[in-house]
């Protein structure tokens, strides 16, 4: 009997395991392979190098550049964003004024706030990012005529300064995913029964207290998803889509916007170079496994049901 539930289920597994080999795990076979070649991209014809690729990796200035903006990325964009959605989703499901029909509530108005704050998604990033860059227009750009209009006489050209580009591409990032993480944190915070929060508030405890001792460790195993999420997704192809629609270059200026992503692309596809772009790719796997190992190691506790 047992002998038949197994084959049972290897049936039902063959298949999904099958097309994922083939489309998931191949290509990144391929891809590791590649990365030891002189592939040019136009060619059939490539020849193995053994690790030239990588001793070029290595001391390639250029790589290092778009590989510490990446990192900025990894660790900068998961903790503004995931920080905004939980401080929006707490206040629209736990934050509204004490009510007489009951003693927790959200604010008013709280489903309008989540559609309001969903919004973006429904957006296409390449429709957010072409958005932001007219808004960034340091001539006719809503952000400048707004700071204009207060009185500010010489507003920052933002994608045009290297010293604001990169920060305007991180900022557009964060509009367009924060909404995503509110909505499913206040799907996680309306499952949390409400007597936990009465019973605190009843034993003096604040709202900011209640958050750190009820909510966030409740909610823990949703928030680190959501760093594992956010953090691949600032390695992918939202940050490249993102800096290579709105910034100059792209990439610029002077490479002050140039992520890992875009950097396979210029290579693979400007410079007909795939096998270097090949091993850039391999660079961003690795990165982006010991990201989510690193998240998933120090997120790691024990689990708390109710």
């Amino acid at each position: 009997m047992q002998h038949g539930k197994y084959r049972f289920v290897a049936g039902f597994l063959v298949t999904p395991l099958a097309l994922y080999a083939i489309f998931v795990i191949w290509p990144f076979i391929q891809a590791i392979y590649y990365s030891f070649t002189d592939w040019t991209g136009l060619s059939p014809e490539f020849a193995m190098v053994g690790f030239k690729n990588y001793t070029k990796l290595f001391s390639d200035p250029l790589f290092w550049k778009s590989f510490q903006h990446s990192v900025l990325f990894v660790i900068l964009l998961p903790l503004v964003t995931l920080s905004l959605a939980l401080f929006f989703s707490f206040m629209l499901n736990v934050g509204g004024r004490q009510r007489k029909d009951a003693a927790i509530s959200g604010v008013r108005g709280a489903e309008f706030y989540k559609i309001a704050y969903f919004f973006p998604q429904v957006l296409s990033i390449a429709i957010v990012a072409l958005l932001f860059q007219f808004a960034y227009n340091p001539r006719q750009g809503a952000l400048n005529g707004f700071l204009q209009a207060l009185g500010v006489s010489d507003p920052p050209e933002w994608l045009g300064d290297p010293k604001w580009a990169l920060w305007c591409v991180m900022a557009v990032l964060v509009w367009s995913t924060v909404g995503f993480f509110v909505v499913l944190f206040s799907a996680g915070m309306s499952s949390i029964p409400r007597d936990f929060y009465e019973a605190a508030l009843l034993d003096g405890a604040s709202r900011v207290t209640t958050f750190f001792r009820i909510t966030l460790p409740l909610l823990w195993d949703t928030v680190q998803s959501g760093w594992v999420y956010m953090g691949i997704m600032a390695l992918g192809a939202e940050a490249f889509a993102t800096v290579q629609i709105m910034t100059v270059g792209p990439g610029g200026p002077a490479d002050s916007t140039i992520v890992m992503p875009l950097y396979v692309y210029q290579k693979a596809f400007h410079d007909g170079q795939a096998a270097y772009a090949t091993t850039i790719g391999v660079a961003l796997l690795f990165v982006t496994l010991l990201f989510a190992a690193i998240v998933m190691r120090l997120g790691r506790r024990e689990r708390l049901e109710y």
